[in-house]
């Protein structure tokens, strides 16, 4: 091809891409967007403290507006903004990776099907993204912008008890500094996975605490690394003891050695609470905690009641104080429950209680609750000096569904092991609806070999 019309060819290909290139720019234009920090910029340390503000409404759930202070007195771009409306603010927190969350519109579309709000998501990546320690230094400025903006919105209307604010990790310390800032007047704070790191310990001042807003609840799913082991609010949710999560990868020194590709499990535990708070904003079942002192003796089955909340258990998700009925609310009240590896999380917690006859030699039993296509095991070692043993189960269906217990002597390893005798063998679904709601068989003798099993179908009925 002559280079004439290599030329020619060049120029109109280039001509075209800078059409389509412009053409993305205008409609990117049209909707507003999160920020990135790019590695030059972190390394080179140019990127300032910026805080931008995102608004979405079931108006323009699929095309952010940017918002300020100006946007409810403009007259050029109306503002999809309501103030006769309740108002969800979204604050993210680290961005180790200086990239926007990805997860914020998902977030703010899941809030919105749940309830006609106006959503603001707080954008401060620019200033998100530099060394951990640094980032810390920052979030209380970033407070202290967002005040000046719900001070302007009071002024028009905006009442501080329709704000509630949701914070992720860092951002539910930015969140509780703002509660701070207006002394507990912010009507609802609700933090996924508050972070850790430099606030474990603290000052009350300093963190996100129950006296930052009228309710404050917490979702804690990696409480050992990257959120806070503490409780921060007036409930706070521990799922699956608050630190391992079902489905996430265990093994966090590997990071060190290919930090990129394992990111994401490096984080899974801690960004689960956002996830199941999502899952939770559909509704399609009760995420319910327990209160406990412990996890430990959360799964031992010695908490099964909400009677502390005069029976109502607090559930994940937007219902007015979690749903608790008491006024005032108990501060700092840990509450407890196992979950799912995968949406929507949900689990049915069954309680077991054995009763067994003095051993004289350690020995292992293996629990299963069937349905007509599922069997889910729990095994149980069983010693000497113990009779009497309560374990708390997770079920994906609730015991009335339940087709039959089976016990299976597993014997030993290195030595025979013989029958074993129970007493009594009882489930029970946690929190019982019905104090009568407890199902037990008496004089059960296990041999090794033989399984042992009772139908449920006859007493399903009484639930």
């Amino acid at each position: 091809m002559p280079w004439e019309h290599k030329a020619t060819l060049l120029c109109v290909l280039t001509v075209y891409i800078t059409s389509l290139v412009v053409g993305v720019e205008e409609r990117r234009d049209e909707c507003a967007d999160l920020n990135n920090t790019t590695w030059l910029e972190y390394r080179q340390q140019r990127v300032k403290l910026q805080v931008q503000y995102l608004l979405l409404t079931r108006g323009n759930v699929d095309c952010a507006q940017t918002f300020n202070q100006e946007s409810l007195t403009t007259t050029q771009q109306p503002s999809y903004f309501n103030i006769s409306r309740p108002t969800k603010v979204i604050i993210h927190g680290y961005r180790a990776l200086g990239s926007k969350p990805s997860w914020v519109k998902e977030l703010a579309r899941a809030l919105l099907r749940a309830q006609d709000a106006n959503v603001l998501v707080v954008d401060w990546v620019y200033g998100a993204s530099f060394a951990y320690n640094l980032v810390v230094e920052n979030y209380k400025e970033v407070a202290v912008q967002i005040s000046v903006l719900i001070n302007q919105l009071q002024k028009h209307g905006c009442k501080l008890e329709s704000f509630h604010f949701i914070g992720v990790s860092l951002g539910a310390h930015v969140a509780g500094f703002v509660g701070t800032l207006f002394e507990g007047k912010i009507g609802r704070i609700t933090a996924l996975d508050p972070a850790g790191p430099m606030f474990k310990g603290a000052d009350t001042f300093d963190r996100l605490d129950p006296s930052d807003a009228q309710f404050v609840d917490a979702i804690h799913t990696d409480a050992d690394y990257f959120g806070i082991s503490i409780p921060v609010g007036h409930v706070d949710f521990f799922l699956n003891g608050g630190k391992d999560q079902t489905g996430c990868a265990r093994s966090r020194f590997a990071s060190i050695l290919v930090y990129f590709p394992v990111y994401g499990y490096v984080i899974c535990d801690h960004m689960r609470a956002l996830h199941v708070y999502m899952s939770a904003l559909n509704g399609s079942c009760p995420l319910m905690g327990i209160p406990c002192f412990s996890y430990e003796d959360f799964l031992k089955g010695r908490c099964v009641d909400c009677d502390v909340f005069k029976g109502t258990c607090p559930t994940i998700g937007l219902s007015e104080n979690n749903g608790i009925a008491i006024s005032p609310i108990p501060k700092e009240q840990k509450l407890f429950l196992l979950t799912t590896s995968t949406p929507p999380f949900c689990t049915h917690h069954i309680l077991l209680e054995l009763e067994v006859s003095p051993l004289d030699k350690s020995a292992e039993v293996e629990v299963t609750l069937r349905t007509y296509n599922l069997g889910k095991e729990q095994r149980l070692r069983l010693q000497t000096d113990t009779t009497v043993y309560r374990m708390m189960l997770a079920h994906p269906v609730a015991l009335c569904e339940i087709h039959s217990i089976e016990l299976k002597n597993t014997g030993a390893r290195f030595y025979r092991q013989g029958d074993i005798h129970f007493k009594s063998v009882c489930v029970s679904e946690v929190p019982s609806l019905r104090r009568d709601g407890q199902v037990c068989v008496n004089n059960v003798d296990v041999r090794r070999g033989a399984p042992w099993s009772h139908d449920f179908v006859q007493v399903c009925g009484l639930f």
